[in-house]
């Protein structure tokens, strides 16, 4: 499958990574789910995670915290949908208890799909609420960003020797 081809692809508004990534899906559902795990690997290196808080069900909270060149940014969400090893949905669109955020920017929506031999096909979907969006997100480099993150999150999983 090509990110052209997934359920619901609109080229206005969504952004698309798809990886295969030499590593089991299980691992790299566990580094998604795990504040401990995601610290490591979740933003470009040498900017760095500062704080994560995970409850991984449909209306927990997944919050982030990034220090990016001395500049806190805070990330609160909420997950949409929670397939453990398949799929994880997650949104800044609310944060816990349903809370609407003045100024939403993305759904994330990662799949996580069995290859065999303890490799996985990797899809990211940024999905935006307008053109604009998007364009922005595309603009401040999500292919770049985003696929570094995909490199750092198959090392980390590696390292973890599972």
């Amino acid at each position: 499958m090509t990110p052209e081809t997934l359920p619901d692809f609109d080229p206005a508004l969504d952004l698309v990574l798809q990886r295969d990534l030499a590593a089991p899906r299980e691992v790299l559902y566990e580094c998604w789910t795990t504040p401990e795990h995601l610290i490591h690997w979740f933003v470009p290196k040498p900017h760095r995670v500062t704080a994560c808080h995970l409850d991984v069900r449909v209306g927990g909270a997944c919050n982030t915290t990034f220090d990016v060149e001395g500049t806190v940014m805070e990330n609160k969400g909420v997950y949409l949908e929670v397939v453990p090893n398949e799929r994880l949905v997650f949104t800044d669109a609310y944060s816990e208890g349903w809370k609407p955020a003045a100024e939403p920017f993305m759904t994330a929506i990662l799949t996580f799909e069995d290859l065999g031999a303890g490799r996985t096909r990797y899809t990211a979907v940024a999905r935006h609420r307008n053109a604009e969006t998007a364009r922005q997100h595309a603009e401040m480099g999500f292919h770049d960003g985003w696929g570094t993150v995909a490199s750092q999150l198959e090392a980390y999983a590696q390292g973890l020797g599972r």
